[in-house]
């Protein structure tokens, strides 16, 4: 079983930076798809970036190029750089994981989540 832990949520003004960090953890077999998502109070959870090894790396719209995601495989961690941040970023953050379990004859996807970290964005 894979376990995440995210870390570095907090209080920062708009404009500031803030880096989080998310770390996994346990019997870990095959992970090629980490990421962020974000929730605000009253809305419903939704994709910050997502990055896959050797594939893809996508950005919502609100975030590119303030958000920057970065990996490092052999810690099998995954860290999320936000800078001019805005009042509209405030939200709890997951870290995500697609943990691939090998079988026999196939390959089972189990989507993990962290407990999440709380962002606040304000003056």
């Amino acid at each position: 079983q894979v376990q995440l832990v995210e870390s570095g949520g907090g209080l920062v003004q708009p404009g500031g930076s803030l880096r989080l960090s998310c770390a996994a953890s346990g019997t870990i077999f095959t992970i090629y798809t980490m990421g962020w998502y974000r929730q605000a109070p009253g809305k419903q959870r939704e994709l910050v970036v997502t990055d896959t090894r050797g594939g893809s790396t996508k950005y919502a719209d609100s975030v590119k190029g303030r958000f920057t995601i970065s990996r490092d495989n052999t810690k099998n961690m995954v860290y999320l750089q936000m800078n001019s941040l805005k009042p509209e970023d405030t939200a709890v953050y997951y870290c995500y994981a697609d943990h691939e379990i090998p079988h026999s004859d196939f390959t089972q996807h189990v989507a993990v989540w962290g407990q999440g970290t709380l962002v606040t964005v304000s003056s």
